[in-house]
């Protein structure tokens, strides 16, 4: 049994870890400019992944004259340090992204001795699907609700009197902010495995109102593609909407 010193001394070690490390991919990222800039301004760009394979995939079910156009958006830096703090914040950002099964490892090795066996085995089953969905959700923001919201946002125009010209900072913000939001969208299953546990919510509860669901998410997906095609509505509706099937699954399995 570990005093309350012991427990401190603990902690600070795992604390000391974390930021040890993370700070060590931080600069590493920092460091690799040109490699994380280019991979981070790839959505503004019109012949992005996403795009191109968007066009290849309408080209194969017959519509041969789809077409998503190009685009040009112009990205500024209006303030003396803006660049150098935006090149700082991604890399805090990114080095905490690769180091996060780093982080939950120590975190967890911190609190196990306190749990017993099968709570240390629901742990860290919960902590594998925590950090599975984040990252899923951080994939799909960077491949499909960024590249879509900055698309349109990027290219609407009140007037042609008025040029568009996007701020890094507003880039970089906007970035950051969708990939954490769906991040958190993406943990729905294992917070319905929670509530499903205390007894709040169950699988026939949450199948009576998929019709209802349905709409809620392609509301939402409407209000992140707003003015877009069908297809890219779709293509952020499918996966949002699956989110909360699996939820089903997931709390009928519980």
């Amino acid at each position: 049994m570990m005093t309350f010193g012991g427990h401190l001394e603990a902690l600070r070690h795992t604390l000391f870890c974390i930021l040890g490390v993370g700070s060590i991919a931080s600069i590493v990222v920092f460091c690799m400019k040109d490699a994380t800039w280019a991979m981070l301004l790839a959505p503004s760009k019109y012949d992005f992944a996403t795009y191109r394979w968007a066009e290849s995939l309408m080209h194969a079910i017959g519509w041969g004259d789809f077409s998503l156009g190009e685009f040009h958006v112009k990205l500024i830096s209006t303030g003396l340090s803006s660049q150098f703090m935006a090149h700082l914040t991604t890399s805090v950002y990114l080095g905490l992204l690769i180091t996060s099964p780093y982080i939950l490892y120590e975190l967890f090795r911190f609190v196990s001795p306190a749990l017993f066996e099968s709570e240390r085995r629901h742990s860290v089953r919960a902590l594998v699907a925590v950090y599975l969905l984040f990252i899923a959700g951080v994939l799909i923001c960077y491949f499909v609700i960024f590249p879509i919201s900055f698309r349109f946002l990027g290219t609407y125009s009140v007037s042609g009197d008025v040029e568009a010209n996007i701020t890094l900072d507003s880039y970089v913000s906007t970035f950051l902010t969708l990939s954490l939001l769906m991040g958190v969208v993406f943990q729905l299953p294992v917070a319905a495995f929670v509530l499903g546990r205390l007894g709040l919510i169950d699988a026939r509860m949450l199948s009576r109102y998929k019709k209802h669901a349905f709409i809620a998410v392609l509301t939402v997906a409407a209000m992140i593609t707003p003015g877009q095609d069908i297809f890219s509505l779709a293509i952020v509706t499918l996966p949002l909407y699956m989110l909360y099937m699996a939820s089903i699954l997931v709390v009928r399995k519980k």
